[in-house]
């Protein structure tokens, strides 16, 4: 059973990217030996979070060149009362991991997560131009997998790697240098901490009362008069019916701010809901 003062759950298994964003947010909280809780889908860790199994939770939220992380949206919307009480943004830097005992050039296997692969073919090209590879569950995997057999080389970070006992033959070998993945802290209702970041954001989810003309104006209007710069705008479908949606809103500044709440006040007159899903400091 998981310390619900320290338990963090996070999307495993060790040694994955979401994992690394799990020890950077219990480092902010203060925990010095945090409870770490490896789930197999976002799903799981936002349910560990509304029963109680775990305080905190760490999902993605969005990568630079996959887009928004859907299950974590769907999740806010539909299914959670869990809010963001923080956020990071880390860079993916993807290396080759191969067995301690062995080299590059003695490698039969590539083996990673099909993101990995995909995202290293500009490398895998010039350095394994006839190689088979093997998609598996994770980077993190493809590391414990390259430690274990000196056949097969892993596309993984240098966290997995050190975690499971790879070495690191090169680095940064990912097609875009500027990969990055945003990744957020979640708790229950009530349970935030005092952070401080360089700056706060706060995320919504709106729904609106009726598809009509002009709602999606309507909306960023509000915003354009309170002279309020939105950073992000997602629409998703609402589950109810072909072409009906919802959306997302992303914005730098706090709920606490006057004319956000002039926003948001008005907004509520017109919308259906208006779900404030996390005001809070980014890293």
């Amino acid at each position: 059973m998981a310390d619900q003062n320290n338990s963090i759950a996070f999307l495993g298994p060790f040694g994955t990217y979401t994992h690394e964003a799990a020890l950077f947010f219990a480092e902010k909280l203060g925990i010095e030996n945090p409870d770490l809780v490896a789930c197999t889908s976002f799903d799981e860790v936002f349910d560990c979070v509304d029963r109680g199994r775990t305080a905190y939770g760490v999902v993605g939220k969005e990568n630079s060149l996959e887009g928004p992380v859907t299950a974590t949206l769907d999740n806010f919307a539909y299914r959670t009362n869990a809010v963001i009480l923080a956020e990071k943004v880390m860079d993916i830097h993807h290396c080759l991991v191969v067995n301690p005992e062995t080299s590059w050039t003695e490698v039969k296997t590539v083996a990673s997560h099909p993101q990995g692969l995909a995202q290293c073919r500009r490398f895998l090209s010039e350095k394994y131009p006839s190689i088979s590879t093997i998609a598996v569950s994770s980077t993190a995997e493809s590391a414990r997998m390259a430690a274990a057999d000196a056949s097969v080389a892993g596309i993984a970070n240098a966290f997995a790697a050190k975690l499971h006992g790879a070495k690191v033959e090169f680095t940064n070998i990912e097609d875009h240098m500027d990969n990055q993945t945003c990744f957020a802290l979640i708790g229950r209702p009530g349970s935030a901490p005092q952070l401080s970041g360089q700056d706060v954001k706060t995320t919504l989810a709106l729904f609106l009362q009726q598809d009509r003309a002009g709602s999606l104006n309507m909306i960023l209007s509000e915003f354009a008069y309170a002279n309020i710069n939105l950073s992000m705008l997602q629409s998703r479908p609402t589950k109810q019916q072909l072409g009906l949606y919802m959306f997302f809103i992303e914005f730098f500044g706090s709920i606490n701010d006057i004319p956000v709440q002039t926003a948001l006040n008005c907004l509520r007159m017109k919308l259906r809901e208006v779900k404030v899903l996390g005001s809070y400091p980014v890293f």
